[in-house]
């Protein structure tokens, strides 16, 4: 199902049907500050391994999830004053940080170094989505049987609409991948994909 998301003003109406679909253990497709992006409640461990499955991943790749504000993070991440004050330059926007985790993670989404991947999207609609849903949401790209990105609703519904419950459409976006920044070592933040985010404002 297709529901309308206007980027600039989202239609509560349509964000609450997609958090109902969440929490039945429902898949998302929601436009972010980077690309589409297949959500899922990271509480519920039969929608992630849906979310795996469509990706043909195996459920040892490592995710990564949103949330809706720095708060958040500290709940599922260890966090220490100089990897806050980075956080805080960054966030919200298009930055994947690679941090400790907490044991509010699930299993499913730690890595054998037992760290977790966090967003904070800088986008309308992913931040209401965030907001009604009250849980973080799992953050994979939307991507077709060759691996590349689909940023275009209408292409998102016709590859998953039988696998997926609701396709938030926003409009095609112009999509680029987050920046991705290893936060483990405070002193060190080491870029290990570059991409939106700008890195100069790692300091």
């Amino acid at each position: 199902m297709i529901l309308k998301a206007n980027p600039e003003n989202p239609n509560i109406r349509n964000i609450k049907r997609a958090v109902e679909a969440l929490n039945d253990g429902g898949l998302v497709a929601y436009a972010t500050d980077t690309n589409y992006g297949l959500g899922c409640d990271i509480h519920n461990k039969h929608g992630m391994e849906r979310a795996l499955a469509l990706k043909g991943y195996s459920k040892y790749h490592a995710l990564s999830f949103l949330c809706a504000d720095l708060s958040d993070i500290s709940k599922y991440a260890r966090v220490e004053t100089s990897v806050y004050k980075i956080l805080k330059r960054c966030l919200p926007g298009a930055f994947t940080f690679i941090l400790p985790a907490t044991r509010e993670v699930p299993k499913l989404l730690l890595s054998k170094r037992k760290t977790v991947g966090l967003r904070v999207p800088d986008h309308p609609v992913a931040q209401v989505l965030l907001k009604e849903f009250g849980r973080p949401v799992l953050s994979t790209g939307c991507t077709d049987h060759k691996g590349e990105m689909m940023n275009d609703p209408e292409l998102i519904h016709e590859e998953w609409g039988h696998e997926i419950d609701i396709v938030l459409d926003s409009g095609i976006l112009i999509g680029e991948s987050s920046t991705i920044v290893d936060l483990t070592d405070p002193d060190h933040p080491e870029v290990l994909r570059a991409g939106k985010g700008d890195v100069a404002l790692l300091g």
